[in-house]
């Protein structure tokens, strides 16, 4: 069942929150700017049934979630500092200072998937309209953008055979233990000794004797997988499309190469890509590749869509203005790219990028210089927000994470001017009162 509106009653023995905090405080300011009533309207679509408990106000998730992304939080760390914050709970829409925790941290997975990637971008896009009301972004400015594509990584160890190969063993094993099935062996012993002189043959380089206890741990998995696959029958219903989806994934693990392509990473996340852009530090990483839209002059973030399947640069860019339109109600005119995006065309948009010659004024050699301005907002994305780990599920949790780091991004840009508005004024109140203390 959809939330329900409760009317508030006053308490005669408890004071509200705005005569115990200041309300110049910059979280304050911050929930005046967005529009919750509109907010708690497009999530309260999500619920179609009439049956059921009343869910949890949308104002209290939406400002978790925002709270949650702005300050790089966990579920669990923001439920508990919710409870401590007098600001924050002000933030979420409550009148009196709470003392228990509104809801269970288990609740954010919940309604970030009946949200999905349309529910979490309508959080994005009033992030935009509370910066143009707050004067952080200019009405004009998402005419001109920047765009540019990152790697966020997955929350996966690093991916070697042995491992993979090990991790395989480990849930056939288990799964065996839970549905009655008999193994023959189960190379408790074995196998976790193959998996680490795998390791400390590759340290030392000795490849040749690596390769022979990764085919001998190869071959003992298989004889796992095999025994379970036979036993598959006797298995309850309800069970066997987990468990061929398990072997599946298995029999890909034990047949894949280090050339091959479409290889598996991750056992628990088949959608993780390996995507090479050219560090020095870091070769390859594992994840999946984000579009980033900013605006040209203040950097802040208009869209934000996840990529799957690698694709060239230049054949993200129609997707990425798409939905830097659809946030902000405005197309953009022109659009400052890198190299990575050459020879792309798209109707109505100017696109320049750096390298540029013919036509190219020293205004447009200014404009375009200015390119690089969206890496350090890609920086502050990945160190200050959530952007360098994602831990979230499947290829939706990809894409709603991505939408949901542009928000954060934004929150802490619109909180860094309030910040400093709110330092200014205390600087001319305590300049006014030294002035008058002397004149006395």
């Amino acid at each position: 069942m959809g939330p329900k509106a409760t009317a508030s009653t006053g308490d005669l023995f408890r004071h509200p929150l705005n005569e115990q905090i200041n309300m110049k405080h910059p979280l304050v300011r911050l929930a005046g700017l967005i529009n919750w009533d509109q907010l708690s309207a497009l999530m309260s679509e999500s619920f179609t049934s009439n049956r059921g408990r009343p869910a949890t106000s949308p104002r209290l998730i939406a400002g978790l979630l925002y709270l949650q992304y702005a300050f790089n939080l966990s579920d669990e760390e923001v439920v508990l500092g919710w409870l401590e914050n007098p600001y924050q709970q002000f933030f979420t829409g409550e009148t009196y200072l709470q003392t228990e925790a509104p809801i269970d941290p288990s609740s954010l997975t919940r309604w970030r998937n009946r949200l999905g990637e349309a529910g979490v971008e309508e959080l994005l896009a009033e992030t935009i309209e509370a910066a143009k009301r707050s004067d952080v972004i200019k009405a004009s400015s998402v005419k001109r953008v920047i765009v540019d594509t990152t790697v966020m990584e997955k929350a996966i160890s690093h991916p070697t055979d042995s491992r993979l190969l090990e991790r395989c063993r480990e849930h056939l094993v288990k799964v065996a233990a839970q549905y009655g099935l008999k193994l023959r062996q189960n190379y408790n012993r074995i196998a976790p000794r193959l998996s680490t002189q795998i390791s400390r043959y590759a340290h030392a380089k000795q490849y040749k004797r690596m390769n022979k206890a990764l085919g001998t741990l190869r071959s003992r998995v298989g004889r796992v997988m095999r025994d379970v696959e036979r036993q598959i029958e006797s298995v309850a219903v309800q069970g066997r499309d987990a468990l061929r989806e398990l072997i599946s994934r298995t029999k890909r693990i034990i047949s894949q190469r280090p050339k091959d392509k479409d290889k598996l990473y991750a056992l628990h996340a088949p959608e993780v890509e390996c995507i090479a852009k050219g560090k020095a530090r870091k070769p390859y990483e594992f994840g999946v590749k984000v579009s980033i839209t900013t605006t040209h002059q203040e950097g802040l973030v208009v869209g934000a869509r996840s990529m799957p399947g690698n694709p060239y640069d230049g054949h993200t860019l129609a997707e990425a203005l798409e939905q830097a339109a659809i946030l902000c109600d405005v197309t953009p005119e022109v659009a400052i790219v890198d190299r990575g995006y050459k020879g792309i065309e798209i109707d109505g948009v100017k696109i320049y990028h750096s390298g540029m010659r013919r036509g190219i004024t020293r205004t447009l050699r200014a404009v375009i210089k200015r390119r690089s301005a969206i890496e350090p907002t890609i920086g502050h994305m990945k160190a200050d927000g959530k952007l360098d780990r994602n831990w979230l599920k499947g290829a939706l949790g990809d894409a709603m994470h991505a939408v949901l780091c542009g928000a954060g991004h934004n929150l802490r840009m619109i909180l860094r001017k309030l910040r400093l508005f709110y330092v200014f004024l205390l600087s001319v109140l305590f300049r006014h009162t030294f002035t008058v203390g002397l004149s006395f």
